[in-house]
């Protein structure tokens, strides 16, 4: 067992900056107040909370009072599906999501399926990307929502929704994406983007856990998931998580100093993983090498197993992933993977490889000069070889 820590699952999540948690400690203890309350700790606590507000509005150039604070992604994309079906069930009951969105919207879309609504599953290329045009066709009169990831959590292959909310623009659908991965690396503009609904997590950005948002264009009809004391404009009660929405609120300032050469930084460490990697005999990049993010990589093997390969590397002290970490524990192959084309003994044989602030070239130099030996020995191994 080595004695290196070299994390590289930047994807499944991030570690809390110290200039984040600096931000944050304040509101634990000092300036603990309920925003809800009229007196001045209460008062103090809701000026720190809209000014947070304000920070992630100018970042994605929308209006403060379109921002909604949520306890995670997974909570605003349940919200944002759920909450649109059933305040538009009047225009109709047709939702379109892709064939490679995170569970949490699969999920949702599957039990809204048992609710009487429709639903219409986009395909993706072998390259992992959807064609605008057939989300074009797939639109009916009864359609009230698209929604679409910006940028895959396994694959890391980055969707033309600029294209798309155009197209459910004209069509008078509301258009939603799932931004977890994206928010923070690319930028993000809702105006241009035609985008009608945003979701966004802090833990993927060197923020807390436990907090993310929905970005809620005003004037989209929606109900919310959770009734009470009328927090969030009433979208969503439950006292905030200050400190928390706090340490968000620090982390997009950060992105938003560091993006532009964090992202250079890591296209060339990225790319580096890619050349390097491909080298190995019966190996391949799962998704398009042209639209992807910056900092993640997905590769695959012929006869290994990439559960064997995560726990290989585990013992050289290196952290990868071989699937979304929200769901990697399951035994089925990846229905991101089995979208664009493989067969289930290839999904299985893949590495998901993700980037980020601490990642240095000596690490990556290590962890390309150990994978090669790993692959092989799991492979002599393999019965299937």
């Amino acid at each position: 067992m080595s004695n290196k820590k070299i994390y590289l699952d930047y994807a499944a999540t991030t570690p809390v900056d110290p200039k984040v948690l600096k931000a944050m400690m304040p509101y634990f203890s000092k300036e603990f107040g309920n925003s809800m309350s009229l007196h001045l700790l209460g008062q103090t606590a809701k000026i720190a909370l809209e000014q947070a507000r304000q920070v992630v509005a100018i970042f994605i150039k929308a209006k403060s009072n379109e921002i909604i604070f949520t306890s995670s992604a997974t909570e605003s994309n349940n919200f944002a599906l759920k909450g649109v079906a059933y305040a538009n069930k009047e225009k109709g009951n047709h939702i379109i999501i892709s064939a490679i969105e995170h569970p949490c919207i699969e999920e949702s879309a599957k039990w809204l399926k048992t609710q009487g609504f429709f639903i219409t599953k986009i395909p993706v290329d072998r390259n992992g990307l959807v064609n605008p045009e057939d989300i074009k066709k797939a639109i009916t009169k009864k359609t009230i929502l698209v929604s679409i990831i910006h940028a895959s959590n396994e694959i890391g292959v980055i969707q033309n929704i600029q294209e798309i909310g155009k197209i459910c623009k004209e069509k008078n659908v509301y258009f939603h994406t799932d931004a977890s991965q994206s928010f923070g690396k690319i930028l993000i503009n809702v105006e241009k983007f035609n985008v009608d609904l945003l979701t966004a997590s802090s833990h993927k950005i060197y923020g807390p856990k436990g907090v993310g948002l929905l970005y809620i264009r005003q004037g989209v009809k929606i109900k919310p998931l959770l009734h009470g004391g009328g927090q969030e404009s009433g979208a969503r009660s439950s006292t905030v998580n200050l400190p928390a929405i706090i340490g968000f609120a620090k982390a997009i300032e950060i992105c938003g100093k560091e993006m532009k050469t964090e992202n250079i930084r890591l296209s060339k460490l990225r790319d580096k993983i890619i050349k390097e990697t491909l080298k190995i005999k019966g190996s391949y990049l799962n998704g398009s090498a042209k639209e992807r993010l910056a900092n993640n990589i997905n590769v695959r093997f012929d006869f290994v197993e990439g559960e064997s390969m995560v726990l290989y590397l585990d013992m050289e002290g290196i952290s990868v992933s071989s699937g979304s970490a929200c769901s990697s524990i399951k035994l089925e192959p990846s229905s991101v993977l089995l979208a664009i084309g493989l067969r289930p003994e290839q999904a299985h044989g893949s590495l998901r490889i993700s980037l980020g602030r601490s990642t240095t070239e000596k690490e990556i130099n290590y962890f390309l000069k150990v994978l090669p030996v790993i692959v092989e020995k799991i492979r002599e191994m393999s019965p299937f070889k």
